[in-house]
């Protein structure tokens, strides 16, 4: 979002310049949760509002859209203008919906005018020359699925890609970020089975490092945690003298386990504190 923010709105032609990023998820006063695409705060505190739509837009699509400006400014007491992505493919786009007295409207945005071919060609020209495309020349590609051409929406985010990740002329940074907003326009516009040979060819990137070493990390963490909740489970119920023998069952070390469980009681009372060194003493007897 914060990419977006800052390279992609006026390329899209939304000259508002926001100050910060939003909060995109909202609760319902039925507990219905709202999940909107991104929103940015501007200096007079009024909201811009993306959404992206691979098909058409619709009534029902404005009136989602309505009830999440609805709520939004009802909690937020703010102002706020949607703004709807739409791929060039898109035919059928309503902006405006007549609901009794009030009319909402909506403004929708397409690249339709702009080639995707001729960019690739472009840039590919340039790698064949020997030139390296610098940051301006890479930032459209981002764009890319939403413009017009010949090539299909999956092959264009991989081009883009691959075009990115061999620049050499863009931090490791820059280009995580810019694989992240490649990989949520895929997310939003693409078919299951297209989307998956994106992932693939995101997957050796740093992005998708990334991404497998954040989700290998969560499961050791939740397997850890699940691990500990046994182990403390089966120590309770056979005593504290049985404890090393539980947690070797479900595959964890006394070290472990203890340090573990002395990081969980060092944010409760000090009474769980006094109690937990009274076991520990207890249970280095066993």
């Amino acid at each position: 979002m914060q990419f977006f923010k800052d390279e992609l709105l006026s390329y899209l032609g939304i000259t508002a310049e926001p100050v910060t990023i939003g909060p995109t998820e909202f609760v319902h006063l039925e507990a219905k949760q709202l999940y909107e695409d991104f929103n940015f705060i501007k200096p007079d505190r009024s909201w811009i509002h993306l959404e992206f739509e691979s098909d058409g837009i619709r009534e029902e699509d404005l009136r989602r859209f309505r009830s999440y400006e609805a709520v939004t400014a009802f909690i937020r007491s703010v102002d706020i203008t949607t703004y709807v992505i739409c791929s060039s493919t898109v035919k059928e786009i309503r902006f405006e919906l007549n609901t009794g007295y009030n009319t909402y409207r909506i403004i929708p945005v397409r690249l339709k005018d702009r080639d995707s071919d001729e960019l690739f060609a472009r840039l590919f020209e340039k790698q064949k020359q020997g030139v390296k495309p610098n940051r301006a020349d890479l930032v459209p590609l981002l764009l890319a699925t939403l413009m017009s051409g010949n090539t299909d929406q999956k092959e264009r985010i991989i081009l883009a890609n691959r075009l990115i990740t061999e620049s050499g002329t863009i931090s490791e940074s820059d280009m995580v970020r810019m694989q992240a907003v490649l990989y949520t326009l895929a997310n939003k516009f693409l078919s299951k089975d297209d989307l998956n040979q994106v992932k693939e060819a995101l997957f050796m990137t740093p992005l998708g490092q990334m991404l497998v070493n954040d989700g290998i990390e969560k499961g050791i963490e939740k397997g850890m945690e699940m691990g500990m909740e046994k182990g403390i489970k089966k120590g309770i119920e056979k005593g504290a003298g049985a404890l090393i023998s539980a947690c070797q069952e479900v595959g964890l070390t006394y070290d472990s386990t203890r340090k573990k469980l002395i990081e969980k009681l060092e944010l409760d009372s000090s009474t769980a504190s006094r109690y937990m060194e009274e076991f520990w003493s207890a249970f280095t007897k066993q």
